[in-house]
């Protein structure tokens, strides 16, 4: 039964990964658009924490965790979040749906896994109307939008070549197209004019992971990672079409493809840095588990020239993680409560994104729960539906800038079988 809801799943929900708008955020007009937590539903809910891996679940951002599976394991997320963004004028209210991740891990050997799936790595996706008057006291309406994306494909695999030390390693491809929209009109001019661009995408990228997970007092275990996401240099080929159209009938008029070859601007790299995360946590196998974590990545390099924007300036990026989980007593019997795992966690993000000189940082606030899928199946017993809830704010109202207050809903499948397992007739 539990393979047959997982198929219809997979089914509904993997043909949408390639065309979905995953954000509604006007900065998602920066860098590569709007980066996506790629963690499955028990990471994002622990605050975001990618240093703890067990033997039931698939972690998406440590391929050293892959050393501790045990089982197959099937694994998808979807959310639905809700936005409030605000200005010193209005406010709005806005939301979206969207697909976080598809995967399957697997032992291949004694203390050694692997596992591979699909994600979105970062999304396009906004509206918005600037108004101003010219020198002849003209309105001058701006209308920007933009949408797209870029989505992940990963391999990882990972191994503990000595007790307590794991290392694994994972290559990802990245691919999709960024379009952006300008259309400017001017109050009694019969024609408008637009500005459309669009940038098709790709280029690798390679996850580095080391966690060294001692036993102390044959009871508790310490947790400490090295994490290593390695520059992705990605290949942007660009197009651009310039011109006029009516603002009676929308019909284009005089539009030219511009010749970016002349201004070298036809294939551009962009190379997004390298982020490095240490982890530190402390806990009781299957009881509880505390951990912290900082990232840093020097996005001070970036740069995205086909877009030359003039109000943004990218500086170093860091990430502060706090976060665990609590089962009361996963083994219990005469109590379903007993066997849920009870997860939350903080994260705070200075994203290195700086607009009229105000920089764009985010905060969050997550709590979840793990609910075992219980059956009369061996699988069953491993099985478990994962909810989450984050509550964050990003951005600011200074500057003419938005404030977005959001509240996500995760929900996510792990879902496990065994897998080269010769059967027994008794």
């Amino acid at each position: 039964m539990v393979k047959k809801f997982l198929i219809a799943f997979f089914c509904v929900t993997a043909h949408g990964i390639f065309a979905q708008n995953g954000t509604i955020s006007p900065y998602s007009y920066f860098g590569i658009g709007d980066l996506r937590n790629s963690g499955t539903v028990e990471n994002q809910m622990m605050g975001g924490l990618s240093m703890y891996g067990d033997s039931i679940h698939v972690n998406l951002n440590n391929p050293a965790a892959y050393s501790k599976l045990r089982l197959t394991t099937y694994t998808a997320g979807i959310s639905h979040t809700q936005f409030r963004l605000e200005d010193f004028t209005e406010k709005q209210n806005v939301s979206l749906t969207d697909l976080d991740y598809l995967a399957i891990g697997f032992p291949i050997a004694k203390n050694a896994g692997m596992g591979f799936g699909l994600m979105p790595l970062s999304s396009v996706g906004y509206n918005l109307t600037a108004e101003d008057t010219n020198g002849d006291g003209q309105l001058v309406t701006n209308v920007f939008t933009g949408d797209g994306g870029l989505n992940r494909a990963y391999l990882s695999i990972g191994f503990e070549p000595i007790k307590d030390l794991s290392i694994g390693a994972t290559v990802n491809f990245n691919f999709g197209t960024l379009k952006y929209r300008r259309i400017q009109s001017v109050e009694d001019v019969q024609f408008g004019t637009l500005d459309n661009r669009e940038s098709r995408i790709n280029g690798y990228d390679f996850n580095y992971a080391i966690n060294y997970t001692p036993t102390i007092k044959d009871k508790y275990t310490l947790y400490t990672s090295i994490l290593v996401n390695t520059q992705a240099n990605l290949i942007s080929k660009n197009s651009a079409r310039l011109g006029s159209f009516s603002l009676v009938n929308g019909q284009e008029i005089e539009v030219i493809d511009v010749d970016l070859d002349a201004s070298n601007l036809r294939n551009t790299e962009l190379k997004v840095p390298t982020r490095a995360t240490l982890g530190l946590g402390f806990g009781e196998n299957k009881k509880w588990f505390l951990g912290g974590e900082y990232s840093f990545q020097q996005f001070s390099d970036f740069q995205n020239r086909f877009l030359g924007l003039e109000n943004v300036t990218y500086k170093d990026a860091n990430t502060y993680t706090l976060g665990g989980y609590f089962i009361p007593e996963y083994t219990s019997l005469s109590s379903y409560f007993k066997r849920i795992t009870y997860r939350a966690g903080l994260r705070y993000d200075v994203t290195g994104l700086e607009v009229n000189n105000k920089e764009i940082n985010n905060f969050g606030i997550t709590f979840g729960f793990g609910l075992p899928l219980t059956g009369t199946g061996y699988n069953d017993l491993f099985s478990n539906l994962n909810l989450g809830f984050e509550f964050g704010r990003r951005g600011t109202t200074d500057a003419n800038l938005i404030e977005e207050n959001y509240l996500k809903i995760n929900v996510g499948l792990s879902l496990n079988a065994k897998w080269f397992e010769k059967r027994r007739i008794n």
